[in-house]
């Protein structure tokens, strides 16, 4: 089954967006153990959506509007995700709970989503 893990931040937190030499140690640390137990397939940070080159599209009626950057007072930003290849919600759930564990440890207030990917027909 796969999960993603997608982590929400508010980009006014200090330090959300830009991570001590420590939080970076830690989280580097977090990720080879997620890639040496075999369940990481992909994962990756991502900017603030205040930085100039950010762009939403949207679509309402029929009609697409693009929107470019940046984007100021932006909350509860998907901050990066985490696709993981696991054997139930539950792994997820506790692969999920160690990795906001290094925010913790850092004082960040962050939010985890666990979802699982829809595979397609014949999904379990």
């Amino acid at each position: 089954m796969r999960y993603m893990l997608m982590h929400k931040l508010d980009e006014n937190t200090p330090g959300a967006f830009d991570p001590s030499p420590d939080f970076i140690k830690q989280m580097g640390s977090f990720i080879e153990e997620v890639a040496k137990a075999g369940v990481l397939l992909a994962g990756e940070g991502l900017c603030k959506s205040s930085k100039e080159d950010a762009s939403r599209i949207t679509a309402a009626k029929g009609k697409t509007t693009i929107t470019d950057g940046p984007f100021t007072e932006t909350k509860e930003l998907i901050a990066g995700f985490a696709l993981l290849d696991v054997r139930s919600k539950e792994e997820a759930v506790e692969w999920g709970k160690r990795f906001i564990q290094v925010f913790v440890d850092h004082g960040i207030d962050v939010e985890v989503d666990v979802r699982r990917v829809n595979e397609g027909p014949g999904e379990a």
